[in-house]
């Protein structure tokens, strides 16, 4: 099973996401990654926020937890998501340490209706409106985009 840990920014109720193309679709992303050997999730979000985004973050409580199970060649994925805060630099891709297109600051409220992956728009959505505890997910449903 592969780990991907990934830090929730949010900032006048806009969360920070990164945009990515596979053909004619967009994807969003929330900032992490995957753990390098011996890291913690905590450490694995610091630093690929430092090399991907080019800022220092500070990694909060969890937020939700969720599985994606394996689909053809896909592994299962386990994600976890950390609530955060930027401490120093602004969001700008480092095009050398990333895929992604562009960053987006996108209202809480149209999480929902983007394709995000993990796809957690509705659950981070009333999780950030309740302001509820994080929670474990169980199966994430995600569609795939080829």
């Amino acid at each position: 099973m592969r780990c991907r840990p990934a830090i929730v920014l949010l900032e006048n109720n806009h969360i920070l996401l990164m945009k990515y193309q596979y053909g004619t679709s967009f994807i969003y992303n929330f900032p992490g990654g995957n753990p390098d050997s011996g890291e913690l999730f905590p450490e694995t979000i610091v630093r690929e926020c430092q090399e991907e985004l080019g800022i220092d973050v500070e990694v909060g409580p969890m937020l939700l937890l969720g599985e994606v199970p394996e689909s053809g060649k896909r592994e299962t994925a386990l994600h976890i998501l950390f609530a955060g805060n930027i401490v120093g630099g602004i969001p700008r891709l480092q095009p050398q340490e990333t895929t992604a297109q562009d960053l987006v600051w996108v209202p809480i409220a149209d999480l929902p209706a983007l394709h995000l992956y993990p796809n957690v728009g509705v659950e981070l959505q009333d999780l950030l409106f309740t302001q509820a505890q994080g929670r474990y997910l169980g199966e994430i449903h995600q569609p795939w985009v080829d």
